[in-house]
Formats: structure tokens, sequence, C-alpha cells
């Protein structure tokens, strides 16, 4: 069965290192440009990690992913690591920016895409382990927030921020 097979899974996993590896670099780029304005506010360099932590946290899941041969109890561990990483940082930085405010700032949206990129990727983890209840489908909504969390924190750090 697909949902419990990581070498079916392979061009997903492909596609979605090369998305992650791409927005990453159009982050790196973001902040560079806009350096000078993001080191202002922890709001803003807070948010510059939190969009490295979604994309990189795809590109290193994806990267496990593709390992030929591993035993599927491994990727499951990987995957709730993964899944974990993302929730934690995320959290460490949404908790330090809880007293930062601005006008424009949408605290329950980025609140939104922590939770949706890091439980299903828990999730995958935890159905992988007990072999039932999904497997490896529930990395598409996890992977997807996190691709749309990072889009969307790209948009800002290289666009919003000047308006």
């Amino acid at each position: 069965m697909s949902a419990y097979d990581p070498a079916a899974w392979s061009d997903f996993f492909v596609a979605e290192a090369g998305a992650a590896a791409a927005l990453t670099g159009l982050v790196i780029v973001a902040v560079s440009i806009n350096l000078s304005v993001i080191i202002k506010t922890s709001l803003l360099t807070g948010r510059a990690a939190e969009t490295i932590t979604f994309l990189g946290g795809v590109l290193v899941l994806s990267t496990f992913g593709m390992v030929p041969g591993q035993p599927l109890w491994l990727f499951a561990c990987e995957s709730l690591t993964v899944a974990l990483g993302i929730g934690g940082i995320t959290g460490v930085i949404l908790f330090k920016a809880r007293s930062l405010h601005h006008p424009q700032e949408m605290r329950w949206l980025r609140l939104f895409f922590a939770l949706a990129a890091s439980l299903p990727l828990a999730a995958a983890g935890i159905s992988l382990l007990a072999g039932g209840g999904g497997g490896l489908y529930w990395l598409v909504p996890g992977v997807v927030a996190s691709l749309l969390g990072g889009i969307i924190n790209s948009w800002i750090l290289l666009v919003e921020i000047l308006r």
C-alpha cells in the first residue's frame, strides 16, 4: 500500500525538496535585500527565522524521504523529529513575540501555519509507527502548509515591510 511505502512517494519528495530549496533561497535573498529593515525589530527577525524553519523542515523531511531502503520506523521517527523541530522553533518564536505588536500583524495566521505545518507531520510519524491511519498521506497537508507559510512570509519580508 502506497500510504506506507516512501519509495512510492519518491517523486513527491524530489519535487518538495526542490521547491523548498528554491523558496529558502528566495527567503535568504529577501532577508539580505531588506536586512537593515528586518534587524530593527524582533517581530521581523522572528518571521524570517520562522520562514526558514518552515522551508528548511520541508527540505529536511523530503531529504529523509529520499533515503533508499530506510526502515519505515526510522522515517516515522524522522518525521516526528521534523514536526517537533518546526513546532518547537515556531512556538518559541511566537512566544517571544507575544509582547510585540504591529497594527498589521496577524499573529493568528502565524500560529495557524505553525500548527498546520507541524501537526500533520507528527500525525504521519505516529501513523507510520502504528501501521494505520493514513500514513504518508498526512505529509501532504503539513508540507503544503509549510510551503504556503514560507511563501506568505517571503512576500512580507520582501515587499510588505517596505510599505
